[in-house]
């Protein structure tokens, strides 16, 4: 099965992830920050941050590719009317993608985002 992310699904403008920041209910863990902020649309939306922290646009780069491989495989799993944003931490910058995606999947369980 094929998993795409579409244009209308992910967070562009930069209000849009300040609401999420400031209204929506974080967890984290080692790798990954999660923001949760629920909608009335039907629509799932989702956004993807490295801080400058972690490294160069190059490591910046990677860890941003990382979380959007982890949300594209694990998309169908999640309930819609919410907006995300996941913010990669300093252990993500040197783990592999099976590692972020188990860290992913751990924060919706935490957050109760997973489809029954």
């Amino acid at each position: 099965m094929i998993y795409k992310l579409s244009k209308q699904g992910i967070l562009h403008k930069n209000k849009n992830f300040q609401a999420v920041y400031k209204a929506g209910k974080s967890y984290a863990n080692r790798m990954i920050v999660l923001y949760v902020l629920s909608t009335n649309s039907v629509v799932r939306r989702v956004g993807f941050a490295a801080g400058k922290r972690l490294g160069g646009a190059v490591v910046r780069n990677r860890v941003k590719r990382l979380l959007r491989d982890s949300y594209r495989l694990n998309q169908h799993k999640l309930i819609n009317g919410i907006d995300l944003l996941l913010v990669g931490r300093q252990a993500a910058v040197s783990s592999n993608s099976t590692a972020v995606r188990k860290a992913f999947i751990h924060l919706c369980e935490k957050a109760k985002i997973l489809a029954k």
